[in-house]
């Protein structure tokens, strides 16, 4: 399938791992020129090595830490610097530990603002321009815990909840202008963020790693947690230009783990 998206260009933040990165890795594959965002500028480095042999676009690495407005404003200035004009936003850096109430002050806010504000700050900073041009797209990577009330991950259910009506209410606000605002809530997906949340809560719980494994994929009907290749394919498709009329969408790819309707 053609995306249409060849030349386009692309920022993804998170792009040093996991669905971040295979989203990259998806968007070089396609023709798309690509920038990554992240704060570990060796891993950054080490990673658009890999994508410049492995697809035709051009790559660019940005290092910075986007719980900071100083740094998102930075990122996204030198995001048009090296490429141009921006035409497809993903956002996708943001982690939320696990816990409860309990969970103290400045983690609830660090974690509001990397995902909530760090998503906000970036559309901000790159939506004048794909509104002049008529043309964009933008793609949150959101959460299965938006939907899912888990006393165990408390902060991480609030930020993500808060993103579905950030993705929904700026889809309508921008539609005028042939810009689409999507986004995706995976489910557990074999990531380095998905280990780090098993082994918080089986240190928080007394259990094995194994067992936190278990017992998060006996909520999934699948059996298994997605691969951020699979992430990385439905993001593609949202960005292209077969998705053109799809704004608003809120993309659950959870292996049928969602109770909700």
């Amino acid at each position: 399938m053609d995306l249409g998206i060849a030349g386009r260009n692309a920022v993804v933040t998170g792009g040093s791992l996991g669905i971040g990165y295979a989203t990259a890795h998806e968007l070089v594959a396609n023709g798309a020129n690509v920038v990554l965002i992240a704060r570990n500028r060796e891993r950054l480095e080490q990673n658009a090595g890999t994508l410049r042999a492995s697809g035709s676009g051009h790559i660019v690495t940005v290092a910075a830490d986007l719980a900071k407005t100083e740094d998102v404003e930075r990122a996204m200035k030198a995001a048009q610097a090296s490429l141009g004009p921006i035409d497809i936003l993903v956002n996708n850096a943001g982690s939320t530990p696990a816990g409860g109430l309990e969970l103290a002050d400045d983690i609830w806010q660090k974690s509001f603002d990397l995902k909530l504000m760090g998503y906000v700050r970036a559309a901000r900073a790159l939506l004048p321009t794909m509104i002049e041009r008529k043309w964009g797209r933008i793609i949150n990577v959101i959460g299965l815990g938006a939907y899912q009330a888990n006393p165990q991950y408390l902060a991480g259910g609030a930020i993500n909840a808060s993103l579905l009506a950030v993705t929904r209410t700026l889809a309508r606000t921008v539609a005028h202008a042939g810009v689409t605002v999507n986004g995706i809530n995976p489910g557990p997906t074999a990531t380095p963020r998905f280990n780090d949340l098993v082994r918080q809560r089986a240190a928080k719980y007394g259990k094995s790693v194994e067992e936190e494994v278990a017992a998060s994929m006996s909520k999934v009907p699948m059996g298994r947690p997605g691969t951020p290749e699979e992430c990385a394919a439905l993001i593609a498709f949202l960005a292209s230009e077969r998705a053109g009329y799809i704004s608003g969408a809120l993309v659950g790819i959870d292996g049928a783990a969602s109770v909700g309707l």
